[in-house]
């Protein structure tokens, strides 16, 4: 009975999101535990039967650093964005497009329906132009996306579920590392998604980040924007792509724990959800 239920839940969700483009941020130990991988794809493959357009982005912080650790390359984050020199960006490359992307596409595709692997070079998706972090310090090679090219996305997205690494290039053919929180709220900002999600490894945005108890249910744009300046580390690349995809026109903008099993149905498909929603200002 408890399963009949879940679905008449469900129903008007999925009426209400028939034929809207959803933007998935996928990071985290959703990329990490092989059960969660396994329900990711089968999440997402589900969301396309139910007739919405899912949109995947993903970044793969850790194996990077793994690869880069192998390579005695040295490590270092600013502001939750990696220093990327020129040897860093080419081993992201590598790692994001080459193996992470492809073991992507290759699980939904296994779970019947077909993917398509992009990275931000290909049709000149993402336009990109150099960037600091927050604090203005330099942190070499790292991509602000100035331009998504969506007609690209949308040709795509009309029979496939696009899977977009992060990273790009600019006009002079330089390649760069692109945060994947700030890759996603760009892609969905361009498309004018109804909705962006982002999986992390904590509840959703937290009031207290020691508690977490301390979970914010639901914000608005002007809530995160005041409270931006206070938050450190990966969430605040995560709050400020929610911001900047409400300010583009997208409906909401949630943070979900990726290390609940079915987190984006959870969050998607039932009244109470799982994370945070962030939506506009009233």
């Amino acid at each position: 009975m408890r399963d009949v239920s879940t679905l008449l839940e469900a129903l008007p969700y999925i009426r209400e999101f028939h034929g809207r483009t959803v933007v998935i941020k996928y990071g985290g130990a959703a990329m990490e535990d092989p059960e969660l991988r396994e329900d990711f794809a089968r999440d997402v493959v589900l969301l396309k039967y139910v007739g919405m357009n899912p949109v995947v982005v993903h970044g793969g912080g850790p194996e990077i650093t793994a690869y880069m650790e192998r390579l005695n390359i040295p490590v270092e984050f600013v502001g939750g964005l990696r220093v990327s020199d020129p040897q860093t960006v080419e081993v992201a490359k590598m790692v994001l497009v080459g193996k992470v992307n492809k073991d992507i596409v290759l699980r939904m595709n296994r779970h019947g329906q077909s993917a398509i692997g992009l990275c931000g070079d290909d049709g000149r998706l993402f336009q990109c132009e150099r960037t600091a972090a927050p604090d203005g310090e330099d942190v070499g090679f790292v991509g602000r996306i100035a331009r998504v090219n969506i007609d690209v996305l949308r040709h795509i997205a009309t029979d496939y579920i696009p899977v977009i690494a992060s990273v790009g290039s600019d006009r002079e053919g330089n390649s760069y590392n692109v945060n994947a929180d700030e890759a996603a709220g760009a892609v969905a900002r361009a498309l004018r998604a109804y909705k962006v999600l982002f999986l992390t490894d904590v509840s959703g945005w937290l009031r207290d980040p020691a508690n977490p108890l301390s979970r914010i249910s639901e914000a608005s744009s002007d809530d995160v924007e005041q409270a931006l300046t206070e938050v450190a580390g990966g969430m605040r690349p995560k709050l400020a792509a929610c911001v900047e995809a409400i300010h583009g026109g997208v409906t909401s903008a949630h943070i979900v724990d990726g290390r609940v099993p079915h987190s984006i149905m959870l969050e998607l498909f039932t009244d109470e959800g799982i994370g945070t929603k962030i939506r506009a200002a009233t």
